[in-house]
């Protein structure tokens, strides 16, 4: 089976036996009329069975009014909907069509095929860069007639600003929750899987994508017999150190975890291409020296809009806030951290799009410290020019009528980003009904009582929030069935 880029990101399934799984706007928008929320919508929200506090917003795209109002102006953590506002301040700050480029420098003369210097492998902030991609890179490399390199082999990584973890209150496993640097890999995660045999279990790490698994050092796994926690983890220099304990592995299966050291993961990946080619490249080591000298060789990236869709549609922590800082950068010129960077994009939206007051922590939505109300969403939907950008590259919605079966009809469509913690759950987007109005909505719902106590109990799922989730996400999808097949025209 090929490993698609999709496949590269379901590393959530694997499988344990014991482990559950200030100023002023420069433009306003038109004044927009609220009116009270029609009872349809009410009951709904009354009845779903759901604690804590659940907010909808539903906006006429044609006339600005505001039509459905259920605690629309209580501001809530939006979570990875905030990847949708993420997707418009990098499309109006690089463009549709920038790409991200990572280079090999010569940081001296090559002649007859030998490098009398340094090799530098400097990262752009491609938030895509995958295993293939590095075999491209060396096999580009390799046919420059490049034969041997006299000096050390250098990684960059200072495109951006480096973060340790997107949210620090998240368990050291959760592959979601990656470093962040200008050299990013495989979504900073490796491959690490497991199989018994008859005398214990064979493990394996590598950096595996669509066509090639080279093993890895940069992360090692030990077996531990004991009951919990499940992993720990440790820095031991440049390696992260796990393990895992025994009992709680099946017979044969799979994770992916987080890389705390991605420029030497993807330097240890480009040596081992460059290897195979008859290059033999000296230990990488980081460096903290913007690149100078030669372009030997380079990838690019795909367009924006197309990573931003497969970012939208996977909903990819590492690229929202890899794009969301490259954004930053772009607008300001100077590179800042990733808190730093949200509060510009908070600031951004409230210039961009009339004066709505979101504060955001990050460009993923992880942290739940962010918040944005449903009527500050669907302003940020409405704005001017706002749905051209954003309806494409959000993902298509199901819709259901009363029986439960999908409605495939024409004109009806729902594009919209799903946003999900523990006890939090948000949907934010478009429809365009049966009847040819288009909508701007957004549901927030989220218990924070609940949340910071599942937060304290370590649980990876606390108990209750599955079923929770299951209630928003059944309320969510009534919602957006009245609103497609059942609203007046």
């Amino acid at each position: 089976m090929r490993l698609t880029r999709r496949a590269l990101l379901a590393g959530a399934g694997s499988t344990f036996a014991s482990a559950a799984l200030a100023e002023a706007p420069l433009t306003s928008l038109r004044p927009r009329a609220r009116v009270a929320a029609s009872d349809v919508i009410t009951r709904l929200v009354a009845n779903a069975g759901l604690s804590g506090e659940t907010g909808v917003a539903v906006m006429d795209l044609a006339t600005g009014a505001m039509i459905e109002d259920v605690a629309a102006d209580v501001q809530q953590p939006p979570a990875s909907v905030t990847k949708a506002v993420t997707a418009l301040y990098a499309l109006e700050a690089m463009g549709p069509n920038h790409r991200f480029t990572t280079r090999v420098f010569a940081d001296g003369p090559v002649v007859n095929g030998v490098l009398d210097g340094n090799l530098i492998l400097a990262g752009g902030g491609d938030p895509d860069l995958a295993t293939d991609d590095i075999a491209t890179l060396a096999a580009r490399l390799k046919d420059t007639g490049l034969r041997e390199v006299r000096g050390d082999f250098l990684v960059w990584d200072e495109a951006l600003r480096n973060v340790d973890e997107i949210d620090p209150g998240q368990l050291d496993h959760f592959g979601y929750n990656p470093t962040i640097t200008g050299l990013n890999l495989n979504y900073n995660r490796v491959h690490f899987e497991w199989r018994r045999e008859q005398d214990g279990f064979a493990t394996a790490i590598d950096a595996r994508s669509e066509n090639y698994r080279p093993a890895v050092s940069i992360a090692e796994v030990d077996l531990v017999d004991r009951d919990a926690p499940v992993f720990t983890y440790r820095k031991s220099g440049n390696v992260d150190r796990w393990t895992v304990a025994r009992g709680s592995l099946n017979d044969e299966g799979s994770r992916w975890l987080p890389v705390r050291h991605p420029a030497l993961y993807a330097g240890e990946v480009f040596a081992t291409f460059m290897r195979s080619h008859g290059i033999v490249l000296s230990k990488p080591q980081e460096t903290p020296v913007t690149p100078s000298g030669v372009v030997l060789a380079q990838f690019q990236s795909a367009p924006l809009t197309e990573q931003l869709r497969f970012m939208l549609r996977n909903s990819i922590n590492l690229s929202a806030e890899v794009t969301g800082m490259a954004a930053t950068k772009a607008i300001t010129d100077r590179v800042q951290g990733m808190r730093t960077s949200a509060l510009r994009m908070s600031r951004w939206t409230y210039e961009r799009c009339g004066g709505v007051t979101p504060l955001f922590v990050d460009h993923s939505g992880l942290g739940d410290e962010s918040r944005i109300s449903p009527a500050e969403m669907v302003g940020i939907l409405g704005a001017p020019n706002v749905e051209p950008q954003l309806y494409p590259v959000l993902r298509r919605r199901r819709v259901f009528d009363s029986a439960g079966q999908e409605v495939v009809r024409d004109g009806i469509a729902v594009q919209a980003k799903t946003g999900t913690l523990n006890f939090v759950s948000s949907l934010a987007g478009y429809v365009r009904t049966d009847k040819g109005r288009r909508l701007a909505f957004a549901i927030f719902s989220a218990d924070l009582e609940q949340r910071a106590a599942g937060i304290l109990s370590g649980a990876e799922s606390p108990q209750g929030a599955r079923g929770w989730g299951r209630r928003a996400r059944t309320l969510q999808r009534d919602i957006i069935s009245h609103l497609a097949l059942r609203l007046p025209a």
